[in-house]
């Protein structure tokens, strides 16, 4: 029976690589994530070729990975289960591709596997950007152990991913002298977690947070007064070493401030207390791994700064999307996490409170974050503004995406009025 399921496993994701299609194949690692059963790995192992894949228990074990494949796998997969595959780059962290899969039997079972296979085939984009990575980084086949699949063609030369035309709103952002009010001592912590240790990812959060950090740069923020943290960078202690630590020695009485989250968000079932959920956190223990909202206020208010801007790309109903919930639990109805603010600190974030956030696969960002960049890039100047501007447009691609999701903004919107600018 194991054998049977092997085998139907290899032929819905296609990963019986044919030889010619790789003079130098990607070496895969399969990570088992949040709830995944151990014998899906080595499914994807023994299917892959184990010449070429292997399996490993975290992300610090990744030195003889290409791309880390994370399997998700919940339930009897054969039959109402589900399973998800994560593809990323074990350099860059960037995601590649993302699969997820009901039962076996399903009709959709030829479209996945053509998409992988098709993802990291020699001469996609998919396999260039990685081998652009691998080399960069040092790679060398000869020293690596790993043999040419025997084909004459040569491989092309390495080329950018072709990014979706969508993306090209809001890329590349760029700012006049006169649009930056930013300075010498403003300041910007930016955290973006698409992996963690055993939960399943965030989509996109990992290029959120990058994008954001081009967004703080062109804004006017010194790059030294940038504090960048993803992924498995950012656990718990990193996590409170910047904002309590980094940010209360740098900020100034004229400082402003800017926070930004992407990643999951959890509710405490027993308090309704919310919490930012770091790299190595667990919603099964929150009140020890996890960092509550109500610290971060608290912290933030404590600042000597002007203006502290919070925006946050997550959701704290444990209802799905950008959020995670205790085994065992359900989905609050609400939550009870009392929002008691300093005067200066202003907040805008992806849901109200019993919602779920959402991720565009089109748009390969959460919806807040793609819409509030927009918003800057567009000449919206106060967080205000960006709200006003930015809620129907959340709210309608939520709409396409067969979901509710509404921004929220505290204090109220008209009390903000005239202050807590990001540009001119």
């Amino acid at each position: 029976m194991r054998t049977i399921a092997a085998l139907l496993i290899a032929a819905a994701f296609g990963w019986l690589a044919e030889p010619a299609l790789a003079a130098v194949p990607l070496r895969l690692c399969v990570l088992a994530a949040y709830d995944a059963r151990d014998d899906a790995v080595g499914y994807f192992i023994s299917y892959y070729g184990e010449d070429n894949a292997h399996p490993i228990a975290s992300d610090s074990r990744k030195e003889d990975c290409d791309v880390i494949v994370r399997l998700t796998q919940k339930g009897n997969f054969l039959r109402h289960g589900k399973l998800t595959a994560d593809v990323e780059s074990a350099y860059s962290g960037a995601k590649l591709l993302h699969v997820e899969k009901g039962s076996l039997l399903g009709d959709n079972r030829a479209q996945a596997a053509r998409n992988i296979k098709e993802a990291i085939a020699l001469g996609t984009d998919v396999f260039a950007r990685v081998d652009a990575e691998r080399r960069q980084a040092g790679f060398s086949p000869v020293a690596a152990g790993v043999k040419s699949q025997g084909i004459s063609r040569v491989a092309p030369a390495a080329t950018e991913p072709q990014t979706p035309a969508v993306l090209s709103v809001i890329e590349k952002p760029s700012f006049s002298a006169a649009d930056k009010i930013m300075g010498d001592n403003d300041l910007a912590v930016i955290i973006g977690i698409e992996r963690y240790q055993r939960l399943p990812a965030s989509d996109y959060s990992f290029d959120d947070a990058a994008l954001v950090k081009e967004y703080a740069k062109a804004l006017g923020f010194k790059e030294r007064n940038i504090e960048l943290i993803t992924n498995e960078k950012a656990t718990k202690s990193s996590i409170e070493k910047s904002l309590e630590a980094w940010l209360k020695n740098r900020a100034k009485s004229g400082s402003r401030v800017l926070v930004y989250y992407s990643g999951h968000g959890a509710p405490d079932p027993a308090t309704g207390e919310s919490y930012l959920v770091p790299h190595d956190g667990d919603p099964n223990y929150l009140s020890i791994t996890g960092y509550p909202l109500k610290r971060l206020y608290d912290n933030l208010g404590k600042l000597q700064a002007a203006e502290v801007t919070v925006v946050l790309d997550a959701c704290f109903s444990g209802a799905g999307g950008r959020s995670v919930l205790a085994k065992g639990a359900r989905p609050l109805v609400t939550t009870t996490t009392v929002l008691s603010l300093s005067r200066n600190i202003a907040v805008l974030a992806a849901t109200q409170a019993t919602q779920i956030s959402a991720s565009s696969p089109e748009k390969g960002h959460g919806v807040l974050t793609y819409y509030f960049l927009k918003a800057l890039k567009d000449g919206k100047m106060t967080l205000s503004d960006i709200y006003a501007y930015i809620k129907p447009l959340v709210e309608d691609e939520a709409h396409a995406l067969n979901i509710e999701q509404s921004p929220s903004i505290i204090p109220a919107s008209e009390k903000l009025k005239g202050r807590f600018a990001l540009r001119r």
